[in-house]
């Protein structure tokens, strides 16, 4: 299997001196393959801006997560012409002799979500089996792959079960890892051949459950985000199952890694401990015991200020919160570190008290804004309460005022929500939130008449209405309004664009057995709410991509986004005349994300048999790439290799999570 040049030879390259590539990711080296290498003569491996140009060398484009491209080879006089260059097959299959911890179910890949990195026409990525995979970026060729035999313990304890989002790299100069966080275990690996690292940890890999706040069951935890690479420091979170209630159930802490050593660094508490910031916030000493409070989703970085930022999930449990009484820092809040201590610098929280498994799913954007003629460097966060959390980047104080507003109260025993929660004044909501009639399908009498019926069996309200014994309908639900694919956003007009779904939840608690969980009340799931037939309980549109202007907190433009054929062609819908619906989750079952350069262009595939190319200044479509038997799964990204050709690619998998491929999109060679 031959080994990447551009791996190879770049090792003898002086490391640039300026740049965030230097500062912020460990002094990245940025030579290629080739006499230029050798000589130090690329005039391209001198970086001056703070978002991703030829190469795309972190999960987000850049350490910020704009997911932005400066590139503009492809723009909107020439996106129509673009075409099919390679295709990469993960070759992914359920493993039938494989034990699963989880009965009556079989080991299998779960959904292609991935996003590739790349630097110097060498391309990484992982699988969903958290295999490591090196190409050729040119013509998707493969060098090298490594498997971490993840699949060896079983299915994963997660909704999406073997799925797994990107890597990390780090280098000093002189040698570049990978690094691969994969259920419990923080992996380096040599980027040139794929081999562990010997003098990482032990024989290449470090055990994440080793420095925790208590013993955790190691089937618990798992890890689909890449870890963040800060000078000589590996930082990583975790995921732990929302379905495992228990008391002492897998802590959130966050850990940071020596990159050479894997020696540890340092632990933040996302729940606190004794004698720390926050503890008093978890009355009745229930810090002690409740676990989760994870960060799932990847951070982002401020490398000059040495800023991190970590979009923190729920506690356990995720709609019950009588154990665990009070304001619940640092659960669902966006916090500041010290990248190199782990100190906090200042947190914000966006749900008291969580009972909606609102936690934040992305990496939040660093942008410089102007707002009122003043410039200021934010960190925006985008949540499942479509809400978007605008912040100095340095202090944490809103951009825009936030309203502490009462919500409903509780009607399940024991419950005690938070009386307030936080509203920002601006942006506006990017989706629905709350439920009233004037929401509900209304296409024929009959299909209005059972939404009214299903609407009226169940506890509605505004948005932060509790969950109930009777089930509370939830909006936005679990999967709007954001999901794990987050913004992209522009830096040079401070635009940022989010896809989100309408997709109410049934939000149900029951009492719980004597002896099973740590609280007197359980989540009893209903899932996604919709009619008998399967239709949606709301009116379209069920998907939207939604742009909006950071400067002003106005929307510029919002418009639906994918189909769902099942609601289209439904026989109860047959000879109507619809509008333009939007994807939902039932059909389409992704939040990736999208994609902005400087060409003009949104790229989004959010779970589409197309990649979609829409115009920056109205959401107009420009083009539609087919992929085949697949579904858009990735956020897309975007580099240009040394031939001169910008690439566009994306991950892609079918309804049943196999046939996994990595398909590029290019202008015709010239």
């Amino acid at each position: 299997m031959p080994r990447p040049p551009s791996v190879i030879s770049r090792a003898a390259r002086a490391v640039p001196a300026l740049g965030w590539l230097a500062v912020g990711l460990g002094a990245v080296l940025s030579g290629c393959g080739g006499d230029e290498a050798a000589s130090g003569t690329d005039e391209r491996s001198q970086p001056t801006t703070t978002f991703a140009g030829d190469d795309w060398p972190v999960y987000g484009g850049d350490p910020g997560g704009l997911k932005y491209s400066s590139l503009t080879d492809i723009d909107r006089s020439n996106v129509a012409e673009l075409e099919a260059a390679w295709v990469w097959e993960t070759g992914e299959e359920p493993i039938p002799d494989a034990a699963s911890p989880i009965q009556g179910e079989r080991v299998a890949p779960g959904a292609f979500e991935a996003t590739p990195i790349v630097i110097n026409d060498t391309m990484w990525l992982s699988t969903p089996y958290s295999r490591v995979v090196a190409l050729d970026a040119e013509t998707g060729e493969e060098f090298w792959s490594y498997d971490p035999r993840a699949w060896e313990w079983g299915n994963l304890h997660r909704g999406c079960r073997f799925c797994h989002r990107g890597i990390a790299q780090w280098s000093d100069g002189s040698e570049r890892r990978i690094f691969l966080n994969s259920r419990w275990r923080l992996i380096a690996l040599d980027a040139a051949t794929g081999e562990p690292i010997p003098d990482f940890g032990d024989g290449g890999e470090v055990d994440l459950t080793e420095g925790l706040a208590w013993d955790a069951n190691r089937l618990h935890i798992s890890n689909t985000s890449p870890a963040v690479v800060y000078d000589d420091i590996v930082i990583v979170g975790s995921g732990v199952p929302d379905n495992r209630i228990y008391r002492n159930n897998p802590p959130g802490d966050v850990q940071a890694f020596d990159a050479r050593t894997g020696e540890l660094r340092w632990t933040f508490h996302t729940i606190p401990k004794e004698g720390e910031y926050g503890v008093e916030t978890w009355e009745d000493e229930s810090w002690s015991y409740t676990g989760s409070a994870n960060v799932w989703a990847p951070f982002s970085l401020d490398p000059e200020r040495g800023l991190l930022y970590l979009p923190v999930s729920t506690p356990n449990n995720d709609f019950y919160g009588g154990h665990r009484r009070g304001q619940n820092l640092f659960a669902e809040s966006l916090v500041c570190l010290d990248a190199r201590t782990g100190e906090r610098v200042w947190h914000f929280q966006t749900v008291h008290h969580g009972l909606w498994d609102y936690d934040l799913p992305a990496p939040p954007g660093l942008v410089t804004i102007e707002v009122g003629g003043r410039e200021i460097d934010a960190v925006v966060a985008v949540g499942k309460t479509a809400f978007t959390y605008v912040l100095d980047r340095e202090t944490g104080e809103p951009v825009w005022p936030v309203e502490e507003r009462a919500v409903p109260e509780s009607t399940v025993p024991g419950e005690v929500p938070w009386p307030t929660q936080p509203f920002p004044a601006r942006p506006a909501p990017f989706s629905r939130q709350g439920i009233t009639e004037d929401d509900l399908i209304d296409f024929t009498p009959e299909l209005r008449a059972e939404a009214l019926e299903v609407f009226r069996r169940h506890r509605t309200g505004p948005i932060f209405t509790p969950p109930s014994v009777e089930g509370t309908i939830m909006m936005p639900g679990l999967i709007g309004g954001a999901g794990w694919g987050g913004a992209a956003i522009d830096p040079e007009s401070g635009h940022m664009f989010v896809k989100a779904y309408d997709d109410p939840f049934l939000a149900r608690v029951a009492e719980a057995e004597p002896g099973a969980g740590d609280a007197d009340y359980l989540p009893n799931f209903a899932s996604i709410l919709s009619l008998a037939d399967g239709l949606p309980i709301l009116k379209p549109p069920y998907g939207t991509v939604t742009a909006i202007d950071l400067n002003t907190g106005d929307h510029l433009w919002q418009r639906p986004f994918g189909d769902d054929s099942a609601i289209r062609e439904h026989p109860a819908l047959a000879g109507l005349d619809l509008p333009a619906m939007g994807g939902t989750p039932q059909s389409h079952g992704t939040t990736s994300g999208p994609l902005a350069t400087a060409g003009g262009i949104v790229f989004l595939a959010g779970g589409t048999p197309w990649i979609e190319a829409m115009d920056v200044r109205d959401g107009t479509t420009l083009w539609r790439g087919d992929l085949g038997q697949g579904l858009g799964r990735g956020n897309p990204m975007t580099y240009r290799t040394r031939s001169g050709r910008q690439f566009v690619v994306v991950a892609t998998s079918a309804d049943g999570q196999v046939d996994s491929k990595l398909q590029a999109f290019a202008l015709p060679a010239r």
